[in-house]
C-alpha cells in the first residue's frame, strides 16, 4: 500500500503573531503540530524560517526538507510534555561522557584526544562547575556527584526549544559537554565541535581509509548537528 502523503493545498505561507509568540499561517489559517497543538514558537525568526520551509514545498510535502518545522513540532508535542524525562535522558550522558573515555595507545591518538578534549573538560570545570574525570578505555568511571548535579541543573533549566536542540547536539556527538559547549558558544565555529566529537573516527579513517557509505552517514549527521545549533539560534533570536 502506498504511503499517504500530504499534498500542497495552500498558496501563501507566512509568519503571523500569536498570543504567546509567533506562528505560521497557510492562506491565513494557523498551522498545527501533528498532535493538533497550536504551532506557537518563541521568536519571529523561527516562525519566518518555518514559513519559508512550508513555502518551499511543491506538490507533496517532504518533511525531511523541513528541519525547523520538525524540531518545533518535537519541542511542542514531545519535549514540553516530557520535560523532566528528556532532561534526565540528556543529563545521563554526563555519567559516561565521550570526552572522558581516552585511548591508552597509540601515543599520537592519545595526544590528539588530550589536545582537543582537555580544554573542554577544563571549560566544564570552570564554566559549569562540573569537573569530570577522564579514564582510559570504554568502561565508565564514576564521576563526582556534585558535577553530575551541576550538569543536571544546567540541562533541566533549559526551555523546551533549547532542550530539543541540546538533545540532538548531545545524541549526535555522544557528549553532554560538547552539546552544552555548542549552546554556550564555548568553541567557535560550531563546526569545530563536530570535528572534536569525531577524533577517534577521524583517526581510524586516516589509518584504514574512508568508506563511501559511512562517509555519507557522517555527512548527514554533521548536517543534523549544525541544524540543531541553527534551531537553537532561531529560538534565541532577538526580534
Amino acid at each position: 500500500m502506498a504511503e499517504w502523503a500530504l499534498k500542497r493545498f495552500w498558496t501563501l505561507a507566512e509568519m503571523g503573531e500569536a498570543e504567546d509568540g509567533f506562528t505560521v499561517l497557510l492562506d491565513g489559517r494557523a498551522v498545527r503540530t501533528p498532535a493538533k497543538a497550536a504551532l506557537v514558537v518563541p521568536t519571529r525568526a523561527m516562525a519566518a524560517a518555518i514559513a519559508a520551509e512550508w513555502d518551499a514545498q511543491e506538490r507533496e510535502v517532504q518533511p525531511r526538507t523541513m528541519p525547523v518545522t520538525r524540531a518545533a513540532n518535537a519541542a511542542i508535542d514531545k519535549v514540553r510534555a516530557q520535560h523532566e524525562e528528556v532532561a534526565a535522558l540528556i543529563a545521563a550522558y554526563g555519567e559516561s561522557d565521550l570526552l572522558c573515555h581516552r585511548a591508552d595507545s597509540p601515543a599520537e591518538l592519545v595526544a590528539r584526544q588530550a589536545a582537543a578534549w582537555d580544554p573542554l573538560l577544563d571549560w566544564a570545570r570552570d564554566a559549569l562547575g562540573a569537573p569530570l574525570v577522564p579514564t582510559a578505555g570504554v568502561i565508565p568511571c564514576a564521576q563526582p556527584e556534585a558535577s553530575l548535579a551541576a550538569l543536571r541543573a544546567r540541562v533541566t533549566g533549559l526551555d523546551a526549544f533549547a532542550l530539543t536542540a541540546l538533545h540532538d547536539l548531545v545524541a549526535l556527538s555522544g557528549s553532554l559537554v560538547i552539546g552544552l559547549a555548542a549552546t554556550e558558544d564555548a568553541v567557535a565555529p560550531v563546526e569545530r565541535l563536530w570535528e572534536i566529537s569525531r577524533i577517534d573516527e577521524t583517526w581510524q579513517e586516516e589509518q584504514w581509509g574512508v568508506d563511501d557509505e559511512a562517509a555519507g552517514i557522517v555527512a548527514a549527521k554533521r548536517g543534523d548537528f549544525l541544524q540543531a545549533r541553527r534551531f537553537l539560534d532561531l529560538a534565541r533570536a532577538s526580534d
